[in-house]
């Protein structure tokens, strides 16, 4: 992703985290001195061997057209369809090129700016609401490849149709259908609407006053000449059926930086770049500057490194096993490694409190604070840094990172790793370590229950291997249950047939309304117990009160308490049990000229501007 807006519009799954170190894991044990000391070694060690360069608004140096971008992706799209790749975060990620954001975020300025469409915000405080106005770029065009077909002006009617019959019909199942209510301050909830003003302009009409409504409306869409006449003829059903994975790529009509060109299942995708999408440098050449992009699909950590190593691919986002190989090799491998420090994101674990598994023992001690609470004292945050990150990570003990306007380093996880606390958390929970070591509940069962993580993640299966251990100190045995990523996506949330995961979601929450559909409870990506109809616990309508006060208070300081509450009950419920923040890498082959490359933990990788050096031409 090269824009901050793609980070922050949705929360995708990512199982390949950045900035892992690996080692040994017979390391004796230490004093928190020597773990200091261990870690510092480390971290100069390798950081010392790697270049820093943040992005820092810096003006895109002119390139000149060329070149094939190689990489992979971890497996196949299921459909070339944008409403139904918004609930499969590696298809969304396929699509992504093909499409843009209404809106950016310029995190260096820290304010928003048009990106598709420019915008005024009017604000009745009389009357508390809001209107969004926003006037499209002139110069955007659905365009097909080749010229197949004439290309088509992107116009009001495609924002208004997308939000209003694709985001705002039920029956559609998108994930961003309750984004569109508001909850009133007399408890009415009311809709956000659009009305369209020209061909290029449209209004948002808010019912409440909103802290980030940029934020909140920044949206991509798709050509309304295509779905809408799918849904006039089929309704629903025949919107879900377009572009399938069967169809030809060629026929997508793309207002992005490429069309897809070529789809070869289990193999490779191959996309070209559009001359007219809008963003250009200043000879009027649009970006990206290579022709073509193959993306292979390779789920194998080792043959991603094999494939970077030998110069088959372009950049290169190493594993704990792999950093070392990686940055002893650059000096003579062609290619240089680049460190963003750490992430603001962490993977983290998480039970499942669906009612559809209440007949299961599990189910009643997920549904436990006590519990979930203990298995976060079962954390080993320490050991994990020193045994899969050699200290290039620190632990997550907070809620917001430290960009966030709301963030408190006083707000912190205080179930920290501690087999004593665990011990008096389970008891008070009433269960009860018999003589023969294993830990029984009240109904005589035996606690042990599955860990799913992702099959392709050795990182995630030695931290995992981590768990098993300090919890069977306890006499809790936990199962690691590697799943193939598009099953473990499923699980979570189709069957809801798991027990407890340990992943993470990409991005992090610079604005507190990120995320709302993870942390409000009719959220899809409420992991532990999506789409409930109303909140099933006192702490999650808490939570949802809280969300939907503070993001309509514009005052900071007005809205600060009710954030830092917020805050407090999710540290506090251990919905979900943040890990640690790894230290983040990226490597590039030397064949690009790197004026126009960044990576830093804002951002993440810039690389779209990128062209071949002179020689490589």
């Amino acid at each position: 992703m090269n824009r901050f807006d793609r980070r922050i519009a949705l929360a995708i799954f990512s199982v390949s985290l950045l900035g892992f170190f690996g080692c040994s894991k017979n390391i004796p044990e230490m004093s928190l001195e020597e773990i200091e000391a261990y870690r510092a070694a480390g971290q100069n060690a390798i950081v010392g061997k790697t270049v820093s360069k943040p992005y820092g608004g810096e003006e895109w140096k002119e390139g000149t057209l060329g070149g094939v971008w190689n990489t992979t992706i971890s497996g196949d799209p299921k459909s070339f369809n944008l409403l139904i790749a918004e609930r499969d975060g590696p298809t969304n990620a396929i699509l992504m090129p093909l499409t843009d954001y209404l809106f950016d975020y310029n995190a260096i300025k820290k304010v928003w700016e048009p990106r598709l469409a420019d915008f005024k915000i009017s604000a009745d405080e009389k009357n508390g609401t809001m209107d969004v106005t926003c006037t499209l770029r002139d110069d955007l065009y659905w365009s097909f490849y080749n010229d197949s077909q004439p290309r088509i002006k992107v116009t009001s009617d495609d924002v208004i149709f997308w939000y209003n019959e694709i985001w705002g019909d039920e029956e559609m199942g998108s994930s961003s259908y309750n984004g569109q209510f508001m909850e009133k301050e007399d408890g009415t909830v009311s809709r956000v609407t659009i009305e369209k003003i020209d061909d290029l302009s449209f209004v948002f009409h808010l019912p409440r006053l909103v802290a980030e409504p940029v934020l909140k409306l920044n949206m991509t869409f798709g050509p309304a000449f295509v779905y809408g006449e799918a849904k006039r003829k089929g309704g629903a059903k025949a919107v879900k059926e377009l572009y399938t994975v069967a169809c030809d790529p060629k026929s997508i009509p793309s207002m992005g930086r490429y069309f897809i060109t070529e789809y070869t299942p289990g193999q490779r995708l191959v996309y070209e770049r559009n001359p007219d999408f809008w963003e250009r440098d200043k000879k009027n050449i649009s970006y990206p500057y290579y022709e073509k992009c193959v993306a292979q699909i390779v789920s194998d950590e080792n043959t991603n490194f094999l494939m970077f190593t030998k110069g088959k691919t372009e950049t290169f986002s190493p594993t704990p096993e792999q950093l070392e190989d990686l940055v002893n090799g650059s000096e003579k491998g062609g290619y240089t490694v680049f460190n963003a420090g750490g992430n603001l994101s962490a993977p983290f674990w998480s039970f499942n409190q669906n009612p559809k598994n209440s007949s299961k023992p599990y189910y009643k001690w997920f549904c436990k604070k006590e519990f979930r609470q203990a298995m976060s004292c079962l954390l080993n945050r320490e050991r994990i840094i020193t045994e899969t990150y050699r200290g290039l990570a620190e632990p997550k003990y907070s809620f917001f990172p430290e960009p966030n306007a709301f963030y408190n380093e006083q707000i912190i996880l205080k179930y920290r790793f501690s087999h004593a606390h665990a011990q008096k958390l389970l008891a008070q929970a009433g269960f009860v370590k018999k003589a023969d070591g294993i830990l029984y509940d009240e109904d005589g069962n035996p606690v042990e229950f599955d860990l799913i993580i992702s099959a392709t993640s050795t990182t995630y299966n030695d931290m995992a291997q981590i768990v098993v251990d300090e919890c069977k100190k306890e006499g809790i045995t936990v199962r690691v249950r590697p799943v193939d990523f598009q099953r473990l996506v499923e699980q979570l949330f189709t069957t809801y047939d798991w027990q407890s995961v340990m992943i993470g979601f990409s991005g992090a929450t610079i604005f507190p309304t990120q995320g709302n559909n993870v942390w409000l409870s009719s959220g899809n990506l409420h992991l532990w117990n999506p789409l409930q109809e109303k909140p099933a616990t006192e702490w999650e309508a808490m939570v949802d009160h809280l969300y939907n006060e503070a993001s309509c208070i514009i005052d900071v300081e007005k809205a600060r308490p009710l954030w830092e509450e917020y805050q407090r009950i999710i540290l506090e419920e251990c919905p979900l049990i943040y890990l640690v923040r790894g230290k983040s890498f990226c490597a590039i082959n030397n064949r690009w000229d790197f004026s126009n490359f960044y990576f830093d933990n804002m951002y993440g990788v810039l690389s779209e501007q990128l062209f071949l050096r002179n020689e490589q031409k």
